[in-house]
C-alpha cells in the first residue's frame, strides 16, 4: 500500500484531481474541505470506487484547532499520514490593487495560505519524522507561478503568500532532510479550474492564453501528476525543489 495522503482543499480543482490520482496510485485519502460537503463526498466516492479508503473532514486550515482535528480524525479513520498535500488556498476577488486592500482581509488570506500550510506541516512532521518515532514521509506544497510574476493589478497579496510558500518549502526541506521527510512544491501557472470564476474573472483563461508559450491553460490533472511524482519513491532524491507546471511561462 502506498500509504495515507491528506489533501487540504481536496473537494475541487487541483485537490480533487490529486485525490483521484492518489487512489489510482494506491493511497488511502483524507479529503479536507471547508464548506461543500457534497463535493467532498463525491470525490470520496470516486476514491472508494478505485478500491481505496477515503474519509472527508471539514476543517478551515486558517484555524489551528481545525487543523489539529483534521490530523486526529485522519489518525483514527485512516492511520498515520505518509503524504501531506498543502493545497487549500484563499484568493479573494480578482483585479484589485494594493491601495484597496484592508488589513483584515489580507490577514485572513495569509492565515489560510501561509500559516495554515505551516501548521499542517507541523502536524505532519510530528507523525512522519524519524526524530519523533515516525517512518518518514513527504510534503508537497501547492504554490503558484504568481509568486514569480507578482500578479500586479490582480492579486498581489495572493502572489506574496505563494512567495512565502516557496521560501517555506526550501527551508523546511533542509530542516527535516535527515528525518526521513522530503518537502517539495509545485508551482502551477494558468490552470483550468473554477478559481477564476470564484474570484470574479471568468474570462481570465481566454484573455491570458496568449501569455503562455504553449498557448493553452493547463489542467488540474497535469498538476496532480506532478504532485504524485514528487510524493512518490521515483522522486526519492528530490527535496527542496519547486516544480513549475506553467506551460513554459
Amino acid at each position: 500500500m502506498a500509504g495515507v495522503m491528506i489533501i487540504t482543499g481536496g473537494s475541487r480543482g487541483i485537490g480533487a484531481a490529486t485525490a483521484r490520482l492518489a487512489a489510482k496510485t494506491g493511497y488511502d485519502v483524507c479529503i479536507n474541505f471547508v464548506r461543500d460537503a457534497a463535493a467532498a463526498e463525491r470525490i470520496a466516492a470516486e476514491v472508494r470506487e478505485a478500491g481505496r479508503r477515503a474519509h472527508c473532514v471539514q476543517a478551515d486550515v486558517g484555524i489551528e484547532s481545525d487543523i489539529e482535528r483534521l490530523f486526529e480524525v485522519t489518525d483514527r479513520e485512516l492511520g498515520r499520514v505518509s503524504v501531506l498535500v498543502n493545497n487549500a488556498a484563499a484568493v479573494g476577488p480578482g483585479r484589485r490593487r494594493v491601495e484597496t486592500m484592508g488589513a483584515e482581509a489580507v490577514n485572513a488570506l495569509l492565515a489560510t495560505n501561509v500559516t495554515g500550510p505551516i501548521v499542517c506541516a507541523r502536524e505532519a512532521i510530528r507523525r512522519m519524522s524519524t526524530k519523533h518515532g515516525g517512518p518518514g514521509g513527504a510534503i508537497v506544497n501547492v504554490s503558484s507561478a504568481s509568486s514569480r510574476i507578482g500578479a500586479p493589478n490582480l492579486w498581489i497579496d495572493y502572489a506574496a503568500s505563494k512567495g512565502a510558500i516557496d521560501t517555506f518549502t526550501i527551508g523546511l526541506a533542509q530542516e527535516v532532510a535527515q528525518e526521513g521527510i522530503r518537502v517539495n512544491a509545485v508551482r502551477p501557472g494558468l490552470i483550468d479550474t473554477d478559481i477564476h470564476l470564484a474570484s470574479g474573472i471568468p474570462d481570465r483563461l481566454a484573455r491570458s492564453e496568449k501569455l503562455i508559450p504553449m498557448r493553452r491553460p493547463g489542467t488540474a490533472q497535469e498538476v496532480a501528476e506532478a504532485i504524485l511524482w514528487l510524493a512518490s519513491p521515483a522522486a526519492s532524491y528530490v527535496s527542496g525543489a519547486i516544480l513549475d507546471v506553467a506551460g513554459g511561462r
